[in-house]
């Protein structure tokens, strides 16, 4: 059925409205309680990474090609950890430090190393009047979190189809006082957007005013395909050195969502400059990491052959997800003006955009009923979405039943919201 709301005359709008409350009133009645809020890995896809487990044990070699990984030191990663990291980015092993499970808690150390210490002998961060970063948007929350907690200015960037709306960037960064910008280039979140070649060696071709200008690329699915012939992202070091240029990105990855969430290994990669500026910092932090944990994943994936085939199994439990999300929405949702979503190719969310004005009421609507989705405005910096419609979608941890009662009762919640909207439209 097409949801065609705004072809209906004033008495069929209200007839539908009056069985679409109905219909969330009966849906209330059934004591639904699922939560779609975050991209969690399933129990099944968890399960999958039970044999890493047993990769060691009290017989094991715990050497890694001279290095003892039981013992202090080698602060900057074991030599197989840097491999496996390097080929999950697609870069040079040489510019990748291996430290700790999260990604997360290295994008935070660069910005402390930033505020505190200054990158490369410029100021501190923490000692200038005003600093900013550009937030492509819709986005990652918990990016536009780590630069708001430092007082740092975060400024909406729109996403076009292909990427960051780089017109838009190009200009920004001619602001002394811009220091970097978020990016997820591959399946970004929550859009599921690969960075088009051109939209990545224009980012390579920056020439921001601030000398400390830093992408902060954060490749957190760069082998979460969900098919085989999944979404192609250019390589930005080599972008970058193509376009004659050399310290402008850290890069990030783990494991979190390869492996054992929270539990994995994390990288950066950088220029060897950039890296001997961070390890100033990460040399105060830390005598090293977990190279226990570090030996451990390096010997249950040895190879990006043993990479591809662990995260093949990881597609066979999420591709199913996403498909049922498809479903769902075109069949709940078609025809009703201004509703739109996405097709990704990978990654872990489906973004929404309804009309304007619909999002915080569709949240608050399912809430009701029973359905917690990530809060409305979470991918804007600041929490607010300047024209409150845009929505994420996470599939990943729901069973397949649960996911589709929930879908369903997205889906029955957005129409009632869409249908209101059309009415009030009409004064």
């Amino acid at each position: 059925m097409a949801w065609d709301f705004a072809s209906m005359d004033t008495s069929e709008l209200d007839a539908t409205i009056a069985s679409l409350e109905a219909e969330v009133e009966t849906l209330s009645a059934k004591g639904i309680s699922l939560d779609m809020a975050r991209g969690k890995p399933s129990p099944a896809q968890v399960d999958l990474s039970r044999p890493l487990l047993d990769v060691l044990n009290a017989d094991s070699d715990l050497n890694d090609e001279g290095v003892d990984a039981a013992n202090y030191g080698v602060p900057w990663g074991i030599p197989s950890a840097k491999r496996l990291m390097a080929a999950i980015m697609g870069c040079d092993e040489r510019k990748v430090v291996v430290a700790g499970a999260s990604s997360l808690n290295i994008q935070f150390d660069c910005l402390v190393h930033a505020w505190v210490r200054g990158v490369r002998g410029e100021a501190p961060w923490g000692t200038l009047p005003r600093v900013a970063f550009l937030c492509p948007s819709p986005g990652y929350d918990r990016h536009f979190a780590m630069t708001e907690h430092f007082g740092i200015e975060n400024i909406p960037v729109p996403m076009c189809e292909d990427g960051p709306d780089m017109d838009v960037i190009e200009k920004l960064v001619a602001d002394p006082a811009v220091k970097g910008m978020w990016v997820v280039p591959k399946y970004q979140n929550p859009t599921g957007i690969t960075f088009s070649d051109e939209v990545v060696r224009r980012i390579a071709r920056l020439a921001p005013a601030a000398p400390d200008f830093r992408v902060f690329w954060d490749n957190a699915y760069a082998v979460h395909d969900l098919y085989v012939e999944g979404d192609e992202l250019l390589e930005i070091f080599g972008a970058i050195e193509e376009a004659g240029g050399r310290d402008l990105v850290y890069e990030f990855a783990s494991t979190s969502k390869i492996t054992f969430p929270g539990a994995g290994i994390a990288a950066v990669a950088a220029s060897p400059e950039d890296l001997a500026d961070l390890e100033t910092t990460f040399a105060i932090e830390r005598v090293c990491s977990d190279k226990v944990n570090m030996l451990r994943h390096a010997r249950y994936l040895p190879d990006l052959a043993a990479l591809k085939a662990h995260m093949a199994r990881e597609a066979e439990v999420l591709r199913p997800r996403f498909e049922i999300v498809a479903s769902k929405l075109e069949e709940g949702l078609a025809g009703i003006d201004d509703c739109s979503w996405g097709a990704p190719r990978g990654g872990y969310f489906v973004s929404f955009r309804g009309p304007e004005g619909s999002a915080r009421a569709i949240v608050a609507l399912c809430r009701e009923v029973g359905v917690t989705l990530t809060p409305a405005g979470a991918t804007w910096p600041g929490g607010e979405d300047p024209k409150d419609r845009d929505l994420r979608i996470a599939p990943s941890y729901p069973t397949l039943d649960e996911l589709s009662e929930a879908l369903d009762v997205f889906c029955t919640c957005a129409r009632l919201v869409c249908a209101r909207l059309a009415r009030e439209a009409r004064g």
